[in-house]
């Protein structure tokens, strides 16, 4: 069967929140988007999260987005993953960094970890990246379009960090770094240490000695207008008005190259009725924010679901919901009654007990079935 150990990591994993003292509501109020915050202790067992040899050995594998930075100052080198053993630089050589995307998908402790980001909108959460340093390695000051927090695993790692007005970039370099960096505020990371930083804010992060590595959680910001598109797209596939453009009536031109006005105003039509249909707008939105990145893959599941047998939503799957719709990896479904009550259940705690499943209806039933041959749902190990 598709049995996987998401759904239990080890006791003593991510048990306290990771806002230490703040609750969510003063945190969201306080800082979020307006200012950093630096939360110390903010997850008493972080070295347990991962280790060195366990991000080394996810960066080994080809499916895996990784990528490793050497340099300092105006000589940097960025090579992309995977790597063997034997293609990384030493241990013990300086100023070198190993990174590391989508770690929630393949770590129980990181999926569990970023479950204590939700107190916002999973529709934000984007995904969890892990880095190794060397003594002194680092990214270079840089800038993130959305916001991101920077836990510290091992280690130590300082940051500096400020407003900075200035975003221009240095040409002619592999990685992005900043121009002309202006720090503000020097922090110190040690193991369990977290630190926040809104969009645009300036940082550096250096490793001080060795076996530093840093946890980070990155959320979605999407651009409007590669939105707007995306969501256009996904509407003018349900768009199903096959009414042709027709010219009954024009006169002969003395410019076939001008683009014909009462062809224009068919488009803004066309555009115009298609926004007129607000569940289909939602509808689009839902799958575009679903939709798992490319080089995220489901492994079909070996044997059938009994029908019974408790259900968990995978860590690489998307899932939201709406007043009208249940969205999961890029596809929309209706649900209604105690069908889309339990569907929500699904959505929000990532699972679905014995008692639930046999609640649900026929056909809700067969469409959990067919989301766990895919991949998407899966049994928790025993």
């Amino acid at each position: 069967m598709n049995h996987q150990d998401f759904s239990s990591p080890q006791s003593g994993s991510c048990t306290q929140h990771v806002l230490g003292a703040m609750s969510p509501t003063e945190f969201m109020a306080k800082h979020w988007q307006r200012k950093p915050a630096v939360i110390r202790g903010a997850v008493a067992d972080a070295q347990a999260i991962m280790s060195r040899q366990d991000l080394f050995a996810l960066a080994e594998q080809p499916d895996v987005e990784s990528r490793v930075i050497v340099g300092q100052g105006e000589q940097w080198v960025m090579r992309s993953g995977p790597f063997k053993r034997r293609s990384l630089p030493p241990i013990a050589r300086s100023n070198w960094t190993m990174l590391v995307q989508g770690v929630e998908a393949l770590n129980s402790r990181a999926y569990a970890l970023m479950q204590q980001f939700r107190f916002l909108p999973d529709a934000r959460l984007d995904d969890v990246m892990v880095s190794w340093a060397s003594d002194g390695g680092g990214v270079g000051p840089h800038f993130d379009s959305y916001d991101v927090f920077l836990l510290q695993l091992h280690g130590s790692r300082r940051w500096q960090i400020g407003r900075q007005s200035d975003l221009s970039l240095k040409p002619n370099m592999p990685v992005k770094i900043l121009a002309d960096f202006k720090p503000e505020q020097t922090v110190l990371l040690e193991p369990g240490d977290m630190l926040y930083l809104p969009p645009n804010w300036a940082h550096d992060g250096v490793a001080v000695g060795a076996n530093c590595m840093t946890l980070s959680v990155g959320f979605k910001a999407p651009a409007r207008a590669g939105l707007a598109g995306e969501v256009l797209l996904r509407m003018s596939e349900m768009y199903e008005d096959q009414r042709l453009y027709t010219d009954k009536g024009a006169q002969p031109t003395s410019e076939p190259g001008e683009m014909p006005p009462a062809l224009l105003a068919f488009a803004q039509d066309a555009v115009a009725r298609l926004l007129k249909e607000p569940k289909a707008l939602a509808c689009a939105l839902g799958e575009v924010m679903t939709e798992p990145k490319p080089n995220v893959y489901f492994e079909a599941a070996d044997t059938a679901w009994d029908g019974v047998c408790a259900l968990h939503l995978s860590p690489k799957s998307r899932m939201l919901y709406d007043n009208h719709h249940v969205f999961i990896n890029g596809d929309s479904f209706k649900a209604s009654g105690l069908d889309k009550k339990l569907i929500k259940k699904l959505t929000n705690s990532k699972s679905l007990t014995t008692a639930d499943i046999q609640a649900l209806g026929d056909d809700a039933r067969g469409l959990v079935s067919e989301w766990y041959e895919a991949g998407w749902l899966y049994i928790k190990a025993v």
